[in-house]
């Protein structure tokens, strides 16, 4: 059972950056599909680690993108990629300390973000790379 489906609305036209989306909506769904069949703190812990990992990479690669291409709103685009940081991490500490409800609360979280920022945050620095010829 997956969370988030990918289709043509959340394509930015920026072929890395839509590549590296759709690996986030595949380990989002990787977890919710671990929680929903019951699996223990180990492989639900693994799966986590390795979206907020990966998260962390996407990030990067904006952040780079932007510095690069001289993006405007930078600064407000970063604020929001920590304010997501921040908020995982709590979860995240929150399901080390043994609380495995939280996976539910932070899949939650992750998707709604996740979904947002794709459509409103991600989309404008899209239309900056591609008029600096970015594909």
């Amino acid at each position: 059972m997956g969370l988030l489906i990918w289709g043509p609305m959340f394509e930015v036209g920026v072929q890395e950056i839509d590549r590296q989306h759709r690996t986030l909506f595949d380990l989002a769904n990787t977890l919710a599909d671990a929680v929903v069949q019951g699996k223990g703190p180990e492989p639900l812990g693994s799966i986590f680690n390795e979206l907020v990992r990966y998260t962390q990479t996407h990030f990067a690669l904006e952040e780079q993108l932007m510095a690069q291409h001289g993006y405007p709103a930078t600064a407000e685009h970063k604020a929001g990629h920590q304010e997501l940081v921040r908020q995982v991490s709590e979860y995240r500490q929150a399901f080390a300390a043994g609380d495995s409800a939280i996976i539910d609360k932070m899949l939650q979280f992750f998707t709604s973000w996740l979904s947002r920022h794709i459509m409103e945050i991600d989309k404008s620095l899209a239309r900056h790379l591609k008029q600096k010829g970015l594909s």
